[in-house]
């Protein structure tokens, strides 16, 4: 579908509800200079604006969690759609192993570590986000082979211009690229053929072809969602509660609006890696009282569609105690 980040991530979601294969399937892809945003992320929040207007750089937002990441042409990037009963029984790391074991074919030391990230050398090398929905995980991330950081610091930093460069040396001292452990002379290309063999078997498995009716589909959805305001900026309700926390399983915020003890308006905003939309369940708040004594049952209730990825029961009600 090309280089244009606007469908290229209406072409993840389209595939998501879509697609329906019995058998696990992969896909390989590369976004023009563009920033993607997690789905629960305030936008605003997150991008330089001034450098990404001045730059042309395409602003979007997918829909799994996780924080804000920067695509140009020099990241490799990567989608599984796994078909599995329930996302109680998703184990994160299991789906890095495809792409683990294509990176050890070609001599590169990449592990999983934290919270589902790849590493070589103790540097970042990729970060991957998940969305389960009708029976299936997607799981899709980013592989670093020759990325701009500069433009990467310019693009998710608002900063004043004199620490640019000490952002940049920061962010190079734990973001690795994939080229610097790979064997010399290898190239993006050769880098993608050689994880897309790995990938198919071998090269034996087949290649799925969309029709030019599904490719509609996805071009109208880019159009009409992903490449509007509405969507990868939105507009911020206002709170009479806002109260936020880091956690082991990410940044999560939580803002409420109330009348006469009653929970009118409820959101939630950060980098954590629900497998599946919390709204799912806000009307299960809306209308309660703002008490732990109400709020707690619904999140007791719900644990295992695992909207908050890693972040517990117990952990979300201490965001309603301060």
């Amino acid at each position: 579908m090309g280089t244009d980040a606007y469908t290229n991530i209406a072409t993840d979601t389209w595939l998501l509800n879509n697609l329906h294969e019995k058998e696990p399937v992969f896909s390989l892809w590369q976004n023009n200079n563009a920033v993607i945003v997690g789905q629960n992320q305030n936008t605003f929040g997150e991008v330089n604006q001034d450098f990404i207007d001045e730059h042309k750089i395409e602003v979007v937002r997918r829909v799994t969690g996780g924080g804000a990441v920067y695509h140009d042409l020099g990241n490799l990037n990567f989608t599984l759609f796994v078909p599995i009963e329930s996302s109680a029984n998703v184990d994160f790391k299991q789906f890095s192993e495809p792409v683990l074991e294509a990176l050890h074919k070609l001599n590169i030391p990449a592990e999983a570590t934290g919270r589902n990230d790849l590493v070589v050398n103790g540097k970042k090398i990729s970060g991957v986000a998940q969305r389960y929905a009708n029976g299936y995980l997607m799981h899709h991330g980013t592989l670093l082979f020759d990325s701009n950081v500069d433009t990467m610091v310019r693009s998710l930093n608002v900063a004043d211009e004199k620490f640019i460069s000490k952002a940049a040396k920061s962010v190079r001292s734990r973001v690795g690229m994939i080229k610097d452990a790979a064997p010399e002379g290898l190239t993006l290309q050769d880098f993608w053929d050689a994880v897309q063999y790995e990938l198919t078997n071998h090269g034996k498995d087949s290649e799925i072809v969309l029709t030019p009716a599904q490719k509609q589909e996805i071009i109208r959805s880019a159009a009409d969602q992903f490449s509007t305001w509405d969507w990868n900026y939105g507009k911020s309700p206002k709170f009479n509660f806002k109260n936020h926390a880091k956690y082991d399983g990410g940044i999560i915020e939580v803002q409420v609006q109330a009348d006469a003890g009653i929970i009118q308006d409820i959101n939630f905003t950060g980098d954590f890696l629900g497998l599946r939309d919390w709204r799912e369940i806000k009307n299960q708040l809306v209308g309660l009282p703002f008490e732990v004594s109400a709020i707690q049952p619904v999140f007791e209730r719900n644990e295992d569609g695992r909207y908050f990825g890693s972040i517990t029961t117990e952990e979300l009600i201490k965001l309603f105690e301060a």
